[in-house]
């Protein structure tokens, strides 16, 4: 959306995925330039995950914060919680054990509106990712079902400095105990090499 936002010099650029249409809103300073994109994610259902010891001895983790679910708005997400962000830096996972769960696996810490993550997917061909908007919506439904974070605070995400890309997306899911509403997930792009194509 950041890339093609620039030469259509579209305010909104239109994903079809195989969830239905993602519309996501650009933002431009003064000089026309694209500075942020956020986008309205499909709202992910939610159950428990039934392996949960397996992927926690996977991950080389003794337990989670909260209970270990589920999430699917597309793509599969389930997400471990633990207790510090320098736990979640330490991490050093079995890759060919998670490679038996086919789903972003992510592990977060983190309080108020600043949280830590780290996702590996090596059954879908990523080891680890540098940043995970796909995640970063359901991340947020995670913390703001089990109180963590009140619905409808924007938090931020970091991510990727393990592996020497980090990154910052930003979340907000609405909502009640009653379900979930609407989810937004925004951020920046770089763009570090251009190329074309002769059809």
């Amino acid at each position: 959306a950041w890339v093609l936002g620039a030469p259509l010099q579209r305010s909104v650029v239109e994903l079809e995925t195989g969830s239905g249409v993602v519309p996501v809103e650009l933002e431009r300073d003064e000089s026309g330039a694209i500075v942020y994109g956020r986008m309205v994610q499909p709202i992910p259902s939610v159950e428990p995950f039934p392996d949960r010891e397996a992927l926690l001895s996977a991950l080389g983790v003794s337990g989670s914060a909260l209970p270990v679910e589920r999430y699917d708005n597309g793509l599969v997400h389930i997400f471990v919680v633990l207790d510090s962000r320098e736990a979640v830096a330490r991490l050093r996972p079995d890759f060919a054990a998670l490679a038996h769960f086919e789903a972003n696996l992510s592990c977060i810490a983190g309080s108020g509106t600043s949280w830590k993550s780290r996702m590996f997917a090596p059954a879908l061909g990523v080891p680890e990712d540098p940043a995970t908007g796909s995640s970063a919506g359901p991340l947020a439904c995670h913390v703001c079902r089990h109180g963590l974070v009140p619905w409808g605070t924007e938090i931020e995400i970091s991510q990727g400095d393990e592996i020497g890309r980090p990154s910052m997306l930003y979340a907000r899911a609405e909502g009640s105990d009653a379900g979930i509403q609407r989810v937004e997930v925004g951020g920046r792009a770089v763009v570090v090499a251009r190329g074309e194509f002769r059809l």
